[in-house]
């Protein structure tokens, strides 16, 4: 289904043990000994064995809890895997997040760009031909077979259609040495260091963190003024039989999977892909969150099987609705403070109508093909 198509540098070597190495190199007995000096023997082995065991495993401890100053291999050193996709027509957007993400942090990135086949070439030129060429990435193909007959095709928002909209959905088939993994949408600039949104404590059992919709007081003040949804009835269709026997209160506040951070190991072993990809097929049977809700036909199915499992991303870092409507705004001094900023809606930063676009444009990589060019017509 996904399948890497180039990684920036090859896979770090695995060291065997040193107790396996012992045990290996570990001296015979000599046959021609007397009873009791084959038991002495014996013992004296076992002694050294115990000696020896004890060096090592204290060494290896210390070697894993040493500070800056010990030299450690390269390889070795934390990796924050990022991922983010790449669509044909808005793929400035991708290429402007990714700035804003290597620009404010010294953390060892390492970008997963996810496209279609037909993107492949065009992101790696990108890429490669811009201030991004230093940094360490992954280009990766989606392959929409897997979402054949899972998507309804009606939709008041045709763009949430797009393949690479669900590849949310198929992470741990995207990551496979990393426990740990960011996701984030497209059309996000991020302020802060990416670390401190890494460092997310996820609670024991849940795959996922995400950010309630109804966290911030600005939000709020937001949410009066253009009529955001901010709860699972603005999501889920509560005239089906289906979601009223998930017995999830209309009220309950819903969240946001555009800034997602992830445990692979509890994703996989709560088989998150497969409950998802059941929904997505009970939507296309029963039509049971339509887009004219709340516009988020991958937005639904999250909230359907995260519900009360999954912790919560500090509200700083995700700041979103600055696409919703273009005649609303936050405070500077808000837009400040905050690490991320997210123009989920209609109106994207790239396109005219929009608010604050002036944040985005700063991190904006201009397109080495001239194919994406911003439409920031004075009204």
């Amino acid at each position: 289904m996904l399948a890497a198509a180039e990684a920036a540098r090859g896979p770090a070597t695995s060291e065997r043990s040193a107790l396996q190495l012992f045990w290996t190199q570990a001296p015979a007995a000599c046959p021609h000994r007397s009873p009791v000096n084959q038991v002495l023997l014996f013992l004296l082995i076992v002694t050294l064995c115990g000696i020896l065991y004890k060096k090592v495993h204290k060494g290896t401890v210390l070697r894993n809890e040493t500070d800056d100053d010990s030299e450690a291999p390269e390889e070795m050193e934390d990796e924050i895997p990022v991922v983010i996709c790449a669509a044909a027509g808005r793929m400035g957007a991708a290429m402007a997040a990714i700035n804003s993400i290597y620009s404010n942090t010294d953390a060892n990135i390492l970008f997963y760009v996810v496209g279609l086949r037909n993107t492949l070439s065009r992101i790696r030129k990108w890429i490669e031909h811009s201030k991004l060429r230093e940094i360490n990435f992954k280009i990766v193909e989606f392959n929409p077979i897997v979402l054949k007959g899972k998507v309804r095709p009606d939709s008041s928002r045709p763009e949430l259609l797009q393949p690479l909209n669900f590849v949310r959905f198929y992470l741990p088939l995207l990551i496979h040495q990393h426990e740990k993994v960011i996701y984030l949408d497209d059309d996000v600039i991020v302020q802060g260091d990416i670390q401190e949104l890494y460092d997310t404590t996820l609670a024991l059992g849940h795959a996922a963190a995400f950010s309630d919709d109804c966290d911030l007081p600005s939000a709020q003040d937001m949410n009066r003024f253009v009529g955001l949804q901010n709860t699972y009835m603005g999501y889920l269709d509560y005239r089906k039989k289906t979601i009223k026997d998930l017995g999830i209160s209309p009220s309950t506040c819903s969240f946001n999977p555009g800034v997602i951070v992830a445990n692979m190991t509890e994703w996989k072993h709560q088989r998150i892909t497969k409950q998802l990809e059941k929904w997505m097929q009970k939507n296309v049977e029963e039509n049971l969150y339509s887009s004219s809700l709340g516009g988020g036909v991958a937005t639904s199915p999250m909230l359907i099987v995260f519900h009360g499992k999954y912790s919560t991303i500090n509200p700083l870092w995700h700041i979103r609705h600055l696409g919703w409507n273009p005649d609303t705004r936050y405070s500077e001094h808000f837009l400040q403070e905050a690490k991320l900023l997210h123009w989920n809606g209609r109106h994207k930063p790239w396109d005219f109508p929009s608010v604050h676009n002036d944040l985005w444009e700063s991190w904006f990589v201009p397109d080495p093909a001239g194919i994406f060019k911003l439409n920031h017509h004075s009204s």
